[in-house]
């Protein structure tokens, strides 16, 4: 006996129908598909995984503020008299 009354003689004709049907080259092309995909499904559950949250305490640090220079009001203002001249 083999799976649920299904014996192996009957399930290698069944295989054998279905290689028939589709050919060698599309079911290995199916396999192939299924498996990156199921590598894909195991990855992307790996790397959803929590990690270590950091502590209260600490705070991130914060970049210094640019201070503007004179230069970048120049362009402004040049920019909006080319924008005015239009």
């Amino acid at each position: 006996m083999g799976f649920g009354g299904i014996s192996i003689w009957q399930l290698l004709i069944v295989l054998a129908i279905i290689v028939l049907l589709f050919g060698t080259k599309k079911l290995r092309g199916i396999g192939s598909d299924l498996g990156s995909a199921i590598k894909g499904f195991r990855s992307s559950i790996k790397d959803e995984e929590p990690t270590e949250p950091t502590a209260p305490d600490e705070k991130p640090q914060q970049l210094p503020k640019q201070q503007e220079t004179s230069s970048e009001p120049a362009k402004h203002n040049a920019a909006n008299v080319e924008k005015d001249k239009l």
